[in-house]
């Protein structure tokens, strides 16, 4: 189980994170306090921080720099202070990721799956993620649709697998551009686009006639289950495929 280390003054914000995160399977520790905060690091090593800049006791720039120097563990700025010159700061001096109030946990759980696969570190689910008769196992790397394997590349998978973890929520482009490709602060729209295409073929859809992934305009995607029916419904049969031949690989 990841471990999460919370140093939030606001009591509403650390024990709202505290709550969320532990729903999502991580073990959660606080501090409502900078130096409080950097002993835990000291004494209970976490695997992130997520860290308000405005603490109560010391500045959060400069524990940022304290908690470098004694380790490498990755830091998440989460503040109010939404300015470039602070943000620069804080990432110049050892954060590896700024994320500004409000946010919601989805978003925190998110970034924190990132840093930690950015340092070859990854969480993954005990079992295989099911969203209607998609099934995907991202401990093998497998997926299948309807008892069939599907022939994913790479980056076809890690974008499936990071969907199906927040099925029935929308996932903006810019957070599977953070997620999937790494790109926080920079990247391109086309380049998830791209892959979204090619992974509606593979799953027998089209973004005119979708069944698990749905575009919301604007926005991002998001991963559902079909509306029973015909193929889908109860009495399916799981070997059916729904689309005449096969969907081209990827370039």
């Amino acid at each position: 189980m990841t471990s999460i280390l919370v140093v939030e003054d606001d009591d509403g914000i650390r024990t709202g994170l505290q709550r969320g995160l532990r729903e999502r399977g991580f073990a959660v520790a606080t501090a409502a306090a900078g130096l409080p905060g950097l002993e835990l690091v000291l004494r209970e090593p976490p695997e992130v921080v997520l860290l308000d800049l405005g603490l109560p006791d010391v500045d959060g720039l400069t524990l940022i720099s304290m908690i470098r120097a004694a380790s490498r563990v990755p830091i998440i700025v989460i503040t109010a202070q939404d300015d470039d010159p602070t943000m620069v700061r804080a990432l110049d001096g050892g954060a590896d990721d700024y994320v500004v109030k409000p946010f919601g946990t989805e978003q925190v759980a998110a970034r924190v799956r990132a840093v930690l696969r950015r340092g070859g570190r990854e969480v993954v689910p005990a079992t295989p993620l099911r969203v209607g008769r998609l099934v995907v196992d991202e401990r093998a790397r497998t997926a299948s649709l309807d008892g069939a394997p599907l022939d994913l590349s790479r980056k076809e998978f890690d974008l499936l697998a990071l969907l199906a973890s927040r099925a029935g929520e929308v996932v903006t482009k810019r957070e599977l551009l953070a997620e999937v490709w790494q790109q926080a602060y920079g990247g391109s729209d086309r380049t998830v686009d791209v892959h979204l295409s090619w992974l509606r073929r593979k799953l027998g859809e089209s973004a005119a006639e979708p069944r698990y992934l749905l575009s919301v305009r604007g926005v991002g995607v998001r991963l559902v289950a079909p509306e029973p029916g015909p193929e889908t419904g109860p009495d399916a049969d799981p070997d059916a495929d729904p689309d005449a031949g096969p969907a081209p690989g990827s370039p």
